[in-house]
């Protein structure tokens, strides 16, 4: 079984075509990167494939489960990290953890162990209004591994991050990916992006304009680095005679 599968999934909104029949599958325990410029799709694609948002048209499953029919399955099997960070942040990082933890039934052992994986366990009973933008990255990621999720959706989660932080959620990654889970990522960063994925597709204008491993990205298009197969062929020139791109 694959942890995720798309056919020909769709997604309208009026008249505008968001997501134009996406085809593709992750393996288990991959780590799977999901990237194109902004407005490409992306967003409206995760949404759809945690359930959160329904196909006009094709189908998916995740985890086995299907993303329309069975959306109340599918959500203990996977854990979602979204790009903005809604904690509650009066709240110690523990104690946004337990709230979680009870809404799926969990005990305060659970939480311990998340914390440490994550990194936070010295700095769980401090508010969360004080912890830095990476260590609510770590806590976003505590959150939605919790329940112990099959599939794992990271959207940008090095956003804004020092480098020192971001090697660190890139290192959790990892350790995620070893131990089985399948992460799908989302980013603009192409060297984290060429680091860390097993395959990466790219998609521009709601449809996949290619899919491979970066090294066969990279032959494939006669490139240096990923970042120059994005721009060849997703890049907008911003005006005549510059040499600069528009990511939009």
């Amino acid at each position: 079984m694959k942890a995720i599968e798309s056919k020909e999934l769709t997604r309208y909104y009026g008249q505008f075509c968001a997501v134009d029949r996406l085809t593709f599958e992750v393996d288990q325990g991959e780590i799977f990167g999901f990237l194109g410029p902004n407005g490409a799709g992306k967003t409206t694609t995760l949404r759809m494939l945690t359930g959160q948002l329904r196909p006009s048209s094709g189908s998916a499953r995740v985890a086995g489960y299907h993303v329309q029919s069975q959306r109340k399955q599918l959500k203990s099997r996977i854990g979602v990290v979204f790009e903005y960070q809604n904690l509650y942040e009066r709240q110690s990082g523990r104690e946004n953890l337990r709230f979680c933890a009870r809404l799926y039934g969990m005990d305060r052992n659970d939480v311990e162990d998340v914390l440490v994986k994550v990194g936070l366990k010295d700095r769980a009973s401090d508010k969360v209004n004080k912890y830095s933008n990476g260590m609510k990255q770590r806590l976003l990621i505590a959150r939605a591994l919790l329940h112990k999720p099959e599939v794992i959706f990271l959207d940008e989660p090095t956003r804004g991050l020092d480098p020192n932080v971001s090697r660190d959620i890139r290192a959790i990654v990892r350790d995620l990916a070893d131990q089985g889970a399948t992460i799908f990522l989302t980013t603009h960063y192409m060297e984290e992006a060429d680091q860390l994925c097993d395959r990466l597709v790219i998609i521009d204008s709601g449809q996949i304009v290619d899919l491979g491993t970066g090294a066969e990205l990279k032959a494939r298009h006669d490139a240096a680095t990923l970042e120059d197969v994005f721009v060849q062929l997703t890049g907008r020139l911003l005006g005549h005679g510059r040499n600069e791109y528009e990511y939009a």
